[in-house]
């Protein structure tokens, strides 16, 4: 008799059958963020680790992952709820293939999608959000091309919101031909504690809605706590 193969993702949802709020973080770790701004981008994504983790319903719905660039692309951290995310150290190093990065990133968002699906989750419209302080390496390869196509199609077809936040020395004209439809953010200074703050919290008013609630977030630009300028 052939038995069914053992799927986590399922298992996994039974554990936790909550709407899930799906966030992928793609990071800048290349070499020119050495020193200072990769301490704060370190600093920056343990708050939003800790904020999330102390909101009880935000830490069973919103779903974190990690794609670093910096050299090579790697997921550093798959899918998983608030509960149980850990931020990942980080080490600047190499070249900034952010093209790839995205296209992995985006790849990785839609197989979670799917296990969403096939486990019978609902989930509200996903996040993703780049963070770079330089412009890309592979901006003549496919990769980039590749990017550029997934954003517009994901963005016009409502399948998630991309954020892109440039550091001090970002090619925001790189990062507009990314995203069209949202003026790209430029970080003030290196504040990523309050970009990440704002994170958390816009995510956790997000998980106390009902998927596909209008959920008014802050503007990131504007207050005592705004991190960024366009």
């Amino acid at each position: 008799m052939e038995q069914t193969p053992f799927n986590l993702a399922s298992t996994e949802f039974v554990d936790n059958p909550e709407n899930r709020c799906p966030s992928v973080l793609i990071l800048d770790i290349s070499g020119s963020m050495q020193g200072e701004p990769i301490k704060q981008l370190q600093d920056g994504v343990a708050i939003y680790r800790d904020s999330l983790a102390a909101d009880s319903l935000a830490q069973k719905r919103v779903d974190v992952a990690i794609v670093t660039f910096g050299g090579a692309v790697e997921v550093v951290q798959g899918f998983t709820t608030a509960a149980s995310f850990t931020a990942p150290a980080l080490a600047a190093r190499g070249d900034t293939p952010m093209g790839e990065a995205v296209v992995t990133a985006l790849k990785l968002l839609e197989d979670r999608k799917t296990e969403y699906k096939n486990g019978g989750i609902q989930y509200y419209k996903p996040w993703v959000f780049l963070i770079t302080d330089g412009g890309p390496t592979d901006a003549n390869t496919h990769f980039w091309t590749e990017a550029k196509d997934l954003i517009k199609k994901g963005e016009d077809g409502k399948k998630f919101t991309f954020f892109a936040v440039g550091v001090e020395g970002a090619d925001m004209n790189r990062l507009t031909e990314l995203s069209p439809s949202r003026e790209p953010l430029k970080l003030q200074g290196l504040e990523f504690r309050k970009l990440f703050q704002w994170l958390s919290g816009s995510q956790q008013a997000v998980s106390r809605s009902s998927p596909g609630d209008a959920v008014p977030l802050s503007n990131p630009t504007t207050g005592p706590n705004g991190w960024a300028q366009v």
